[in-house]
């Protein structure tokens, strides 16, 4: 009888979700990528697409040490929400668009290490906003995938979102290119919320209004028929008919 060794089962390793590091470099970066995190997962919301901010990206198979982490990422035909991290093998869809808050410290990391590493992925495109000006003059710089090489991007259009992005101080500011329309920042949607709201009430207010106008009215045609009625009930007493009054 020959015996038989158990076969060993291979165990997929361990995808940390966290390595301890600060999130951005100062309150100016952090600030542009919770901004542009909100703003994107806001416009997207009604799509089959989720936006992640700052997690690991893992892109090889059993190589938990071949990650990234990009500061903002949208990824498109996968099912909304966050994730603790994001495995292309299991999601089934490399990332369309990312954005890093990049910095005079990060820039060879930005501009040559992920910039390649992007590229040979396959990301469509990849945005650099650099807050403070450090090293980019015009402070966003973006990059289209052609054929399996990025372009500087001339137009400063995103083709997936279909948004124009413009510079806005320290913020990257975001356009339909549909309507033109403005996606408003997490402040600036609870300011219009608010106004909002206050127009809403207004217009009830002046709805009621208007009602209780119209039932005055009511009430004073109704009165001024009962006068009437008791004039003509009076003058019927005394002998004489009301209808052949002029």
């Amino acid at each position: 009888m020959t015996a038989t060794l158990p076969v060993a089962q291979q165990t997929e390793p361990y995808y940390p979700s966290a390595d301890g590091e600060p999130v951005a470099e100062t309150y100016d970066h952090l600030y542009s990528l919770l901004t542009t995190l909100e703003v994107l997962r806001q416009y997207l919301a009604a799509r089959q697409a989720t936006v992640l901010g700052n997690q690991f990206l893992y892109y090889a198979q059993g190589f938990p040490k071949l990650r990234v982490a990009p500061d903002v990422m949208v990824i498109f035909d996968v099912p909304p929400g966050g994730r603790d991290n994001y495995k292309i093998w299991v999601e089934g869809q490399i990332p369309t668009v990312i954005f890093e808050m990049t910095s005079q410290g990060t820039k060879d990391t930005d501009q040559i290490l992920k910039k390649t590493l992007y590229e040979q992925l396959g990301v469509k495109e990849y945005w650099l906003f650099d807050p403070k000006g450090e090293w980019i003059e015009e402070k966003l710089r973006g990059y289209r995938l052609r054929g399996e090489s990025y372009e500087l991007i001339e137009d400063s259009r995103s083709e997936p979102l279909q948004l124009r992005l413009q510079v806005e101080e320290k913020l990257i500011g975001f356009y339909r290119e549909d309507t033109g329309e403005k996606l408003l920042l997490p402040d600036e949607l609870a300011s219009a919320l608010h106004q909002e709201a206050i127009a809403r009430q207004q217009a009830e207010e002046r709805a009621e209004q208007e009602r209780q106008r119209a039932e005055q009215e009511r009430q004073r045609a109704e009165q001024a028929e009962l006068e009437v009625q008791k004039l003509k009930e009076k003058l019927r007493s005394l002998g004489v008919d009301p209808d052949t009054l002029q």
